[in-house]
Parts: C-alpha cells; sequence; structure tokens
C-alpha cells in the first residue's frame, strides 16, 4: 500500500496495515524458501537416494515429487496439530507413524488409479518414510510452528523437491533418450546411455549443484 494512502488510516488501522504485511510476507518468505533459498536437493542435499534413482526420465521425477510433496504438507499440518499431545520421549516413533500412514495413502492411491507409473517407481514410493526431508521438516519447523506455517513449509519444500526432480529428469531424458516428457525430441540412437544410467544422474546433479549454488 502507498504511504499517502496509510497516512489517511487512522493510527490503529496503521498498524494493523502493517502488522497484516508483515504477517503475509513472513507467510511468502516460509513458502518460498524451500523453492530456491533452502531447495532441498540444490542446496540441503537431502533426499538423494530418490533423487537419484527416480529421475531417469522427467514424469518419473515430477510424479516422485508431487507424492513427497503431499506427504509433507498433509504430515507437517498433522504434527502441527497434535505436537503438543505426543510425548517427547515417543516424539520421533510418533511422527513416523504419522508420515508412514500418508505415504501408504499415497502408495495405494497410486497403485490403483496410475497403475504403470507405480511399477515405474516402485520401491521409492514407500521409501518415502524414511526420506530424511519429510522427517526433518517435521521435527524441525511442524513441531515448533503453527498449523499455517507447517502447511506453507511443507509446500515450498515438496515444490523445491519437485522442481529438482523434474529438471534433473529431463536433462537426463533429453540426453540419453533424446525425449522431453516421453516425446521424442530428436533420434534415440543419438542419445547417450550413461545419463539414462545411475553414473549419469550423479553427473548432471553435480552440474546442477554447482551452477545453482554459483548463481544463488
Amino acid at each position: 500500500m502507498q504511504n499517502r494512502e496509510l497516512q489517511t488510516l487512522l493510527p490503529e488501522q496503521q498498524i494493523n496495515t502493517k502488522l497484516l504485511i508483515t504477517i503475509m510476507s513472513s507467510k511468502i518468505k516460509t513458502l518460498t524458501n524451500g523453492i530456491l533459498k533452502e531447495n532441498p536437493v540444490f542446496v540441503l542435499l537431502l533426499g538423494m537416494c530418490p533423487v537419484l534413482g527416480t529421475t531417469s526420465s522427467a514424469i518419473n521425477g515430477l510424479a516422485m515429487g508431487l507424492a513427497t510433496t503431499f506427504v509433507l504438507v498433509c504430515s507437517n499440518s498433522v504434527v502441527s496439530l497434535v505436537k503438543n499431545l505426543i510425548p517427547d520421549k515417543v516424539r520421533i516413533p510418533a511422527f513416523i507413524v504419522i508420515i508412514a500412514s500418508f505415504v501408504t495413502l499415497v502408495q495405494m492411491l497410486m497403485e490403483a488409479y496410475i497403475p504403470a507409473l507405480y511399477d515405474s517407481l516402485g520401491l521409492f514410493i514407500p521409501l518415502i518414510v524414511v526420506n530424511c526431508i519429510v522427517l526433518g521438516r517435521a521435527e524441525a519447523f511442524a513441531a515448533k510452528n503453527n498449523l499455517i506455517s507447517s502447511a506453507l513449509d511443507g509446500l515450498g519444500m515438496g515444490l523445491g523437491f519437485s522442481l529438482a526432480l523434474t529438471l534433473l529428469g529431463a536433462i537426463r531424458e533429453f540426453l540419453g533418450t533424446g525425449k522431453l516428457f516421453s516425446i521424442g525430441i530428436y533420434p534415440e540412437q543419438y542419445g547417450s546411455l550413461i545419463f539414462v544410467l545411475a553414473p549419469g544422474a550423479f553427473i548432471v546433479l553435480g552440474f546442477l549443484i554447482a551452477i545453482i549454488n554459483k548463481n544463488k
């Protein structure tokens, strides 16, 4: 809001307006932190197992990222709501039970409605339970903040994770098979097999981490 407009408001209204702007700025910062500044893959280097294992194509990377985003938002929200009801001694096991419940839900939905993608991602879907991003955000953020902030943190981290996996998968798929989201860009025989295999994942991820952190 412009300063001239603020000056026309009563002092109490000015305080309320400034407070509202501060709160909104804080929420936006919480949401965007995980996308770029604290990206879980490129900056925090968390969850490397699914990052390297599921990004042989852009669609696989995007699906894995969205599944993890759903678990992050739901588990962060529930942990924030019940944090004061859980004794400290059983805090971590209780968080894992909450996370595992949502992972099971995602697994059952994917198996029922998109079985081809479920078969492609395989073991990595149930392994979301032990993804250190999910448990880390529950312990480090959701257990200390309110519902809205926790949900926004989960959404931001999930979107950052999805962005990283989709970008990595798209580059590997393009260089390895000549396709992008399963659409042919150039003849497949000109692709390099190494980018479809695990060494290609390490090579592309290393270059992306270097480029993003240099320009951050």
